[in-house]
């Protein structure tokens, strides 16, 4: 990570030093001092916060459609064309748009610095909300959904890179660990407001969109004030260490950086980058069919629940997403002695007998029931996704090609989500979730014969 390449606060120079930094930080020197200072702890934790609610807004906009759907199957002037194919048709789209930023906006934050891929990011997506409200057209919806996939993949390589840029290498798991519970939160909060917006204060599916992009818009205005790229934006030197990358020196020298290509095909050489990334695109489409299709699944299997009701219900699933990735961690390091395949493959066999066993045990038509379900679902799916997700950049990806690894997984994983967006449009409840379940059973197979692969020392 380069420190000297990236942009500043857009439209002004960097903040220079105050006087008082000079008995802290003496002049000619660069890196941070290993004690921090008040002043750069401060940061470090603005830098956090701002950019945790950066990505939580990310996840309220992304949800709107999924509440808003509840209203639009059951609105007469609109759901003879937009249908629940045609609803499952749009999912697939936001989501190959998606799929396709992320492959993107991670080089564009290298070279311009996070502040402008998120801005940006935060702009459109916005945009694409106000015009998911005010039209109801096929293409409008369409394109809306493509600016609405594209705005949103800006946000996580972007924040991420911003959050590290503040934080020393020894603070960064348990930082980012925390970090991550920005999309479980936004995930869990934006269904209950947004349905609360749209059925019970205006009776209508369009204010989903209109409170969500509202919603949006304060948290851009506080990013806008709060954040910065860098240390250095601020009069702070970089983190020691972190002025080059890692791997930049040999014999006091600059190596040259990698290219791009030899960075993919080093990751595709790589058997475990692969079996994660296929088990990766295995197991999203379930999650991602209960993020963006909750409300409606369960409107299918509780036909008694009013609109709110459905809404709300599914927030189980969220509750469980919070507690997964801390707990499933803790498991990994402290009973499988850093193996993270284990509980990896026994959540994938969880989540393979519950997926199977939803529509059995919901038909009860039982709320109670339909929650217990829920959350074991979200508890076993959140909890292989960060392993996942994690062992892919943490453990499997070599100190120079990380960025790589976590993008070619991360980006199969989207891939399978599109999967998740379409099909619920087109399977019934049974046909559905059976799917899902085969799904990942054969991911839960495919990690099997890693039970007891040790993460790669450097």
């Amino acid at each position: 990570m380069s420190g000297t390449t990236q942009s500043g606060a857009a439209g002004s120079p960097p903040e220079p030093p105050p006087a008082s930094a000079a008995s802290d930080e003496p002049a000619g020197t660069t890196p941070r001092p290993h004690r921090p200072t008040r002043r750069s702890l401060r940061w470090s934790w603005q830098i956090f916060a701002v950019t945790w609610l950066a990505y939580a807004g990310y996840y309220v906009v992304r949800q709107a459609f999924s509440v808003a759907k509840l209203g639009i199957l059951d609105d007469p002037s609109v759901n003879g064309v937009l249908t629940e194919h045609a609803l499952g048709v749009i999912d697939a789209v936001y989501l190959a748009a998606y799929a396709v930023g992320q492959f993107l906006w991670g080089t564009w934050a290298d070279r311009f610095g996070p502040r402008v891929v998120v801005i940006g990011g935060m702009i459109g997506a916005v945009a694409a909300a106000v015009l998911l409200g005010v039209s109801s057209a096929v293409l409008v919806f369409g394109g809306a959904m493509v600016l609405m996939g594209l705005a949103q993949s800006t946000g996580w390589a972007a924040l991420c890179k911003n959050v590290v840029a503040f934080f020393p290498l020894h603070e960064r798991g348990r930082v980012l660990g925390l970090w991550c519970s920005s999309y479980a939160f936004g995930g869990l909060v934006a269904p209950p407001f947004l349905g609360w917006c749209a059925y019970s204060l205006f009776d209508d599916w369009r204010v989903a969109f209109f409170a969500s992009a509202a919603t949006l818009s304060v948290v851009l205005l506080l990013f806008v004030v709060f954040q910065r790229n860098r240390p250095e934006d601020v009069g702070l030197p970089p983190l020691a260490g972190e002025s080059e990358p890692a791997d930049a020196h040999t014999d006091g020298e600059q190596a040259p950086r990698p290219s791009t290509l030899t960075l993919y095909r080093e990751a595709l050489r790589d058997r475990m980058v692969l079996t994660l990334g296929l088990a990766y695109f295995l197991l999203k489409p379930a999650r991602y069919a209960l993020l963006l299709w909750g409300p409606v699944l369960v409107s299918r299997q509780l036909p008694d629940a009013s609109h709110l009701e459905a809404t709300l219900i599914p927030v189980a699933f969220g509750i469980a997403g919070l507690l997964a990735p801390p707990a499933v961690g803790w498991l990994s390091d402290r009973v499988f002695g850093a193996r993270r395949m284990p509980p990896c493959v026994l959540a994938l066999g969880v989540l393979v007998v519950m997926l199977a066993l939803f529509s059995p045990l919901t038909a009860t038509g039982s709320v109670p029931v339909m929650v217990a379900v829920l959350t074991v679902i979200g508890f076993a799916a959140y909890a292989a996704d960060a392993l996942i997700a994690g062992v892919a950049a943490v453990d499997f990806g070599s100190s120079s090609g990380a960025g790589t690894v976590t993008g070619l997984v991360n980006g199969c994983g989207s891939i399978g989500a599109i999967l998740g967006g379409l099909l619920p449009g087109f399977l019934s409840g049974e046909a559905l979730f059976h799917g899902f379940a085969a799904a990942a059973l054969v991911a839960c197979l495919v990690m099997l014969p890693h039970w007891n692969r040790m993460p790669r020392s450097e």
